[in-house]
């Protein structure tokens, strides 16, 4: 089991940048993979970005190039980081992590944070 707990988010001007964290309770090591969705009003959850623990990360295309998803293993924290910011990336960005249990893999929330881009 773990809490993740994001944090970061905020209201920023089109073309700025943000960085998201994600704090987990407990090691992000068997955590896998750890990653950011993000839900806009009206619309569905999507994938933003993951990463495991291997190192490996995947973006969706419409941030790909612009936002950077890593992790600290020694603080056992993911996060994203956004460059070029554009109005259509304004939603609740929720960190997610999957643990593999002997019942099967459980994913885990965060409780989300808000990004707001507007001038």
């Amino acid at each position: 089991q773990v809490q993740l707990v994001e944090s970061g988010g905020g209201l920023v001007q089109p073309g700025g940048t943000l960085r998201l964290s994600c704090a987990a309770s407990r090691s992000i090591f068997g955590i896998n993979p750890m990653g950011w969705y993000r839900q806009a009003p009206g619309n569905q959850r999507e994938l933003v970005a993951t990463i495991t623990n291997g190192g490996t990360t995947n973006y969706a295309d419409s941030v790909a190039g612009r936002f950077t998803i890593s992790a600290d293993y020694a603080k056992n924290t993911v996060y994203l980081q956004m460059n070029n910011l554009k109005p259509e990336d304004t939603a609740v960005y929720y960190c997610k992590g999957t643990i593999v249990t002997w019942a099967g893999p459980r994913d885990y929330w965060g409780q989300g944070t808000q990004v707001t881009v507007s001038s």
